[in-house]
């Protein structure tokens, strides 16, 4: 199902020529999170995880961030868009009946499900799942929220159901409180500000 859907959604991104997205670079000094230790793994993404076993495994290696090509960006930019513009927001109690549920977004999708789409989408376009990264962040009311990380050569992006432009994180509105580790879709690891997590979670594995 998430196949058909991936395919669905990038016939409709706009992109205009075929070239690769990304080159290698050294991580210079810039705009990047400070991650930590390994932290506790929210109870939606270990369910997911069951269910998906491919989608969380280790690469085991701890690699550069890449320097995204102009013909990246676009895609980048394009694949939120679409996804913010496909899919209408509700809540898991609306679609699932019960709370953390998750999934690849058919019509409707909560926050984590337009991440997944994403991540699935920039993956089929040649971006590496170690530099996509689900974040747990806290708004500014105090609701927990998910983006997707997007690691640069130039810094951390964000891709954002709630903003159809693709911001360096430091110019969005959050308290950023943990991520999936680049070495491993199916681990955490805490981003150091200190702030209590607002989502829940089960023991770290």
């Amino acid at each position: 199902m998430k196949g058909v859907i991936v395919r669905a959604m990038l016939a409709g991104c706009l992109v205009a020529v075929s070239s690769t997205p990304i080159v290698m670079a050294a991580q210079p000094v810039g705009t990047f999170m400070q991650v930590g230790e390994i932290t506790s793994q929210p109870i939606g993404h270990y369910e997911f995880c069951k269910n998906n076993r491919d989608e969380c495994r280790g690469s085991g290696a701890h690699t550069a961030p890449p320097r995204v090509t102009e013909f990246g960006w676009t895609v980048v930019r394009d694949v939120n868009e679409s996804v913010n513009y496909a899919v209408l927001p509700m809540t898991d109690y609306e679609i699932h009946g019960r709370e953390e549920v998750w999934s690849y977004p058919d019509v409707v999708g909560d926050c984590e499900d337009y991440v997944l789409l994403k991540r699935a989408m920039l993956i089929e376009r040649g971006f590496s799942a170690s530099d996509l990264l689900i974040t747990v962040v806290r708004k500014p009311n105090g609701e927990g929220h998910a983006v997707l990380t997007l690691r640069t050569a130039d810094g951390d992006f964000v891709l954002d159901n709630l903003e159809d432009e693709v911001k360096v994180w430091t110019n969005t509105p959050y308290t950023y409180l943990k991520r999936q580790a680049s070495f491993h879709a199916g681990r955490w690891v805490d981003i150091e500000n200190g702030d209590e997590l607002m989502v829940g979670s089960i023991p770290g594995q």
